[in-house]
């Protein structure tokens, strides 16, 4: 089996304690490799997706049986829009746990594969009662998204009408419900409401997990410059002022017209004549 290039400093004690439990089923060096590769995947997964898949691949054919290796095959599938591989993968973990917290992931999966009414059936089951308040948030957002998917902003803005998104307490989902919110307002048209909530997503965004400071930004006209791409072209600009301003033709010094090389006696006498001289001193004491 191939095997991916791991950093030393990766030694798999990184992985959640829940994970490290599962692993105990396999024999220790198995187990510490596959807590290895685990770790890169949840490394890579934002800024380099595919390389987490990759990781993920690796440990799948390392330990199937182990549901956490499944649900981290799942989530660097779905990092990669590979939605019906990220179902399968969330399907099995699921069934070795008998737990509801992949729901929303998996509606999701049918949002990505064109099947908005399968997640809003989703939405509709029994599981969402058993999801915590983040997963019903979430399975909010996923349900919103269906809407949207098939053209229904007017349902899909009431969908993420919810105490959560009145409430003043800022929790971890909370600049993402707000986001929504104020997305689908915009779609629809309603642009004051739509700029009121963003800027209430960017007072409870305080990770950035959004771009709600953006999107603000530009309901308010507000322009972003980059300024070293600005100075570059004044750069640009001072060095050619003036070129091809004039057609008369330039000066060209020819070999004859050139000044004459100094012999070495004639650069001797410049030397002693330099040397000493209140224009030499000023220019040492200014180095």
């Amino acid at each position: 089996m191939k095997r991916l290039p791991i950093p030393e400093d990766v030694t798999g004690d990184e992985i959640d304690k829940d994970v490290r439990q599962e692993l105990q089923s396999l024999p220790k060096t198995l187990a510490e490799d596959v807590a290895r590769n685990l770790v890169m995947v949840a490394r890579l997964i934002d800024e380099d997706p595919e390389g987490a898949y990759a990781y993920s691949k690796v440990a799948l054919r390392l330990a199937s049986r182990v549901a956490a290796v499944r649900e981290a095959a799942g989530f660097a599938a779905y990092a990669n829009q590979k939605y019906s591989e990220a179902l399968a993968e969330f399907r099995a973990a699921r069934r070795m746990t008998g737990h509801v917290e992949l729901w929303p992931v998996m509606a999701d999966c049918e949002r990505g594969l064109g099947r908005p009414e399968k997640a809003l059936d989703m939405a509709g089951a029994p599981e969402v009662h058993k999801l915590d308040k983040a997963g019903q948030v979430e399975m909010r957002l996923v349900a919103a998204g269906a809407r949207r998917d098939m053209g229904q902003l007017d349902a899909a803005i009431v969908t993420l009408q919810s105490p959560e998104l009145a409430s003043n307490s800022v929790q971890p989902w909370t600049a993402r419900l707000r986001y929504a919110y104020a997305d689908a307002l915009l779609a629809a048209g309603r642009e004051s409401e739509a700029r009121e909530w963003f800027a209430k997503a960017v007072e409870s965004d305080k990770d950035g997990s959004t771009d709600a400071s953006d999107r603000l930004a530009e309901l308010d006209g507000v322009e972003f410059v980059d300024a070293l791409d600005e100075e570059a072209d004044e750069v640009v600009e001072r060095k050619y002022e003036g070129v091809g301003d004039s057609d008369e033709p330039q000066d060209e010094v020819t070999p004859e017209a050139a000044p004459e090389p100094l012999t070495e006696s004639q650069d001797d006498e410049d030397d002693e004549k330099t040397v000493g001289s209140p224009e030499a001193d000023s220019k040492g004491e200014q180095v």
